[in-house]
């Protein structure tokens, strides 16, 4: 998948590393740090799916929306290292959950 397919706020990993999408062309790594991705990189989406195409809903995503996508994101990736395995598996299910009830 390409990063023009990934909404803003969304989870990636490219070149073994995790990223949430922040703009067109940049990201950012868990661990810290903005990096630029190229277009034609390939990417492997993880627990956001791709922008809603133009028969669900326009095509379109809400500035709104986006934001909170992106505010939550940075959230889970700050607080999902301090789980235990077991706490880490409710915690992605619950985030889901949170992503599906945006939509």
């Amino acid at each position: 998948m390409r990063l023009q397919h990934l909404a803003i706020g969304a989870r990636f990993e490219y070149e073994g590393q995790v990223y949430v999408k922040t703009g067109p062309l940049t990201a950012s790594a868990e661990q810290g740090g903005q990096r630029m991705i190229p277009r034609y990189a390939d990417l492997k989406p993880l627990d956001v799916e791709a922008s809603p195409t133009a028969g669900e809903g326009g095509g379109r995503v809400r500035e709104d929306d986006v934001r909170v996508r992106a505010a939550f994101n940075h959230f889970c990736s700050k607080l999902r290292p301090l789980l235990t395995p077991e706490q880490g598996e409710v915690f992605d299910e619950a985030a889901a959950e949170f992503c599906r009830k945006l939509r």
